[in-house]
């Protein structure tokens, strides 16, 4: 039972009465609840809280007073209702009281038998604890002599890395240690000493590696030309593969024969070649920057790298002052390519180490320089094959740089600004060539001994006159002067074709052809005419000129086709007659102006026979039975003039010099009639005159057929341009030479004659009394009716004037 009343069960069932309803009469409604709460053993707290806050205690306390009262009479109803069984309740407490005594006295009993049992068992129980302790603290000492064991073995692993330089695995081992032992070391020395040396470490560390990333830098600058250089050769080489491939590919189209899958085949195979050979090594790169990201130090480092490479590339863009520029360019800019294929690769492998901005602004600055250094180099550059050598790898470079996705435009604008100054170079260095070439022209008929020589000297240049093999050796119509010409013509277009190719314009055939045209117009036409020009040029050589102008003017269509072919435009596309070069027609032009100086030379040549004011005797007395001297010497250089224009000349050429030289024949001789140094001249001399016109008449005819001019021109003879001196003389020879002035007879006989000239001649027309007017043997003064006639004349046409 006494269990029973100490059992916290019990204790709990009845501090805990059952929750019930008061209801007395008299009672309010607050009082009620507020029972009913506290019956129930509800918290009214929040009641109390409330009546404060509310400033309205009185009410609630004078409640609560109620409440008190209320239940101070229940207790006392239920005191006197269980009087009864509260004295059993005593009375049995007092029994309890008599067995507790009893009770009391069995455990002392049992209490003495226990201590001394205990005691011994008291006495081995401190021994065993004892060695519990001993047992704990040995177990801690062991622990805490593995940590120390641990730490240590790992302090001398690290060791070892730092003195192998391996330093990845010597952070990753005091990281480790940092991480999971330093906290732990129960040894306040060793645990002092390990932090103290783990900041050095690092330091040593850091120092190590960017001891070692200053010799990578070194050397990385020291391998970039190499790496520019490889790269540029491999875009050479693809570039030349594709230049060969489409050569091949325009000559099988040209026969009708496909060549596309070569060519694709071929760069396929270049493209795997060279991305398995331009390597170089990032390792310590990569090293360097893990270990200062494992430092912790990441963005110091990245700096680091970045102000160094920024101060390489400065050095690096700067140009040799030892070495002139066309001997130190590849190496400038190979430098200058190797540099940004390295940053290009960090960029892509480094995970984020160097941004794609910092690159871009290096990039900018280095684009910036290499501009301004080809444009004041370009500038003081005097030849055009340094100037192309060093444009053509400038594009190998921009183009090797493209592939890597660098803006390269501005190099290629620079190049592009810089055409006229290349091609200012490149022609007057062919102006020297072709001024060479003209000066040491012999001006005599090229001699083609073997088929080699035709071809490289006729043929390459589309120079046949017919496309029949002639047998050798072959006189060619024109001189050595034609074909080095035209192979000077051809290596300038090559070489503007080179300068072109490669540039900001894909489609510069226009370009090429207006170049053309300036070195054919401003060059070879100037130094053409300036030839022609000079007064010491003789006949054979005004005539090969000539001959040789006929040629170059053919061989436009070679240059203008051979640019094509050379710019990847069809050959079509250009014989057109609207897509011809102007200096075709320039040349035209200058050609007549040789025929013209060939004329001039001829009939220069022809004055010094004929001088006729002081060859002929104007006055003689003696009817003359033959023709002057002079004449026969006139005829036989005419016979050579024209028997060389044959085989030079084109047949319109030569008609020109054939009717150029007549024509000049017959105004010599109206002129000498007009000569004011010549004062009279009697019937005797226009008879010799007459006898030495028959004879240019003869030649005049025969030349005409012989040369084959007649099936050509029908209309035009020889003998038509000397109708002027023909028709003079035969009015000086009339009977009636006052028929002049019938318009019908005039318009009929003497169309070409000139009323003031004829007047002036006719003037000096004065036979002596022994003239041949007049009877040889009586000498008598009567005169004659052609003497009436042709004072008739002179009267008619005094009046006339």
């Amino acid at each position: 039972m006494g269990e029973d009343i100490e059992s916290p069960n019990f204790i709990l069932m009845e501090a805990k009465p059952k929750r019930r309803t008061v209801t007395e009469n008299g009672d309010t409604g607050e009082d009620l609840v507020l029972a009913t709460l506290i019956g129930n053993g509800d918290d009214v707290g929040p009641l109390v809280r409330h009546a404060f806050e509310m400033g309205r205690p009185e009410p609630l306390v004078h409640q609560l007073k109620n409440v008190v009262r209320k239940k101070e009479a229940e207790i006392e109803d239920l005191c006197k209702t269980h009087y009864e069984e509260f004295i059993v309740a005593v009375d049995e407490l007092r029994g309890v009281l008599v067995d507790a005594e009893e009770l009391k006295s069995d455990l002392a009993s049992d209490n003495f038998r226990l201590q001394e049992v205990g005691t011994a068992l008291l006495v081995k129980l401190e021994a065993l604890l004892e060695s519990y302790a001993i047992k704990k603290n040995v177990t801690e000492a062991i622990k805490m002599s593995k940590i120390c064991v641990q730490v240590l073995d790992l302090c001398l692993k690290c060791n070892n890395y730092v003195s192998e330089c391996n330093f990845y695995p010597a952070l990753k081992t005091m990281d480790l240690i940092e991480r999971n032992y330093l906290k732990l070391i129960p040894v306040k020395v060793l645990k002092l000493i390990i932090e103290r040396r783990i900041p050095v470490i690092k330091s040593h560390v850091e120092k190590k590696v960017c001891s070692q990333f200053n010799e990578w830098l070194v050397h990385i600058r020291s391998s970039a030309k190499a790496i520019g250089q490889t790269a540029i050769g491999f875009t050479a080489s693809v570039r030349q593969k594709e230049e060969e491939t489409l050569e091949r590919q325009r000559k099988a189209e040209e026969q009708n024969v496909g060549g596309l899958g070569e060519l694709a085949y071929t760069l396929d195979v270049e493209d795997l070649e060279q991305d398995s050979v331009l390597r170089f090594d990032l390792t310590p790169l990569y090293r360097a920057y893990h270990i200062h990201t494992i430092l912790g130090v990441p963005e110091r480092f990245r700096d680091y790298y970045y102000s160094n490479r920024t101060l390489q590339l400065k050095s690096d863009l700067q140009i040799s002052s030892t070495q002139p520029f066309v001997e130190s360019y590849q190496t400038y800019l190979a430098q200058i390519a190797g540099y940004f294929i390295v940053e290009d690769r960090v960029v892509r492998t480094a995970g984020g180490f160097l941004t794609a901005d910092q690159v871009d602004t290096m990039w900018e600055t280095a684009i910036a320089n290499i501009v301004s250094v080809l444009e004041n180099q370009f500038c003081t550059m005097d030849s055009p094959t340094h100037l192309l050598l060093v444009k053509d790898y400038v594009t190998l470079f921009g183009t090797t740089l493209r592939q890597y996705g660098y803006e390269v435009s501005p190099v290629i604008d620079a190049l592009d600004k810089s055409r006229d100054r290349y091609h200012e170079l490149l022609l007057e260095e062919s102006r020297q060539q072709i001024v060479t070439a003209i000066s040491n022209d012999g001006y005599q008929q090229m001699l083609i001994k073997k088929e080699s020589d035709y071809e490289s000297n006729v043929l390459s240049f589309n120079l046949q006159t017919s496309d029949i093999m002639p047998a050798f050796t072959y006189i060619a119509p024109f001189s050595s002067m034609v074909p080095d010409v035209c192979r000077i013509i051809r290596s300038y277009i090559k070489g503007s074709v080179d300068y072109l190719t490669y540039g900001v314009n894909t489609s510069f055939f226009n370009v090429v052809k207006k170049y053309l045209d300036k070195i054919l117009i401003d060059v070879l036409n100037e130094v053409i005419l300036n030839t022609i020009s000079n007064n010491g040029i003789g006949v054979s050589q005004a005539m090969q000129i000539a001959a040789n102008i006929s040629f170059l003017e053919k061989a436009c269509d070679y240059f203008l086709r051979h640019a094509a072919q050379l710019c990847g435009i069809p050959s079509r596309s250009v014989e057109r007659p609207q897509a011809g070069l102007s200096a075709k027609v320039v040349l035209k032009t200058s050609r007549d102006e040789a025929y013209l100086a060939l004329l001039n030379v001829v009939n220069t040549k022809l004055d010094e026979f004929m001088n006729l004011a002081e060859n002929v005797n104007w006055t003689t007395e003696e009817t003359p039975q033959g023709v002057h001297e002079f004449i026969n010497e006139v005829v036989i250089y005419l016979e050579t003039v024209m028997s060389t224009a044959q085989q030079i000349l084109p047949m319109d050429a030569l008609y020109k010099v054939g009717v150029g030289a007549l024509e000049h024949i017959s105004n010599s001789i109206v002129s000498a009639f007009l000569n004011e140094g010549i004062k009279r001249f009697n019937a005797n001399a226009v008879s010799a005159i007459n006898n030495d016109l028959r004879v240019i008449e003869t030649f005049a005819d025969d030349r005409y057929q012989l040369t084959g001019l007649s099936e050509i021109y029908k209309e035009g003879s020889f003998r038509s341009y000397l109708v002027e001196a023909r028709q003079l003389v035969n009015l000086l020879s009339s009977s009636q030479p006052e028929n002049f002035m019938n318009p019908v007879i005039r318009e009929r006989n003497y169309n070409t004659l000139d009323y003031k000239k004829v007047a002036t001649i006719c003037d000096k027309f004065k036979d002596s009394a022994d003239g041949i007017f007049g009877s040889l043997a009586s000498r008598n003064t009567k005169q004659t009716a052609k003497k009436k006639s042709m004072d008739m004349l002179k009267k008619r046409l005094k009046d006339f004037n």
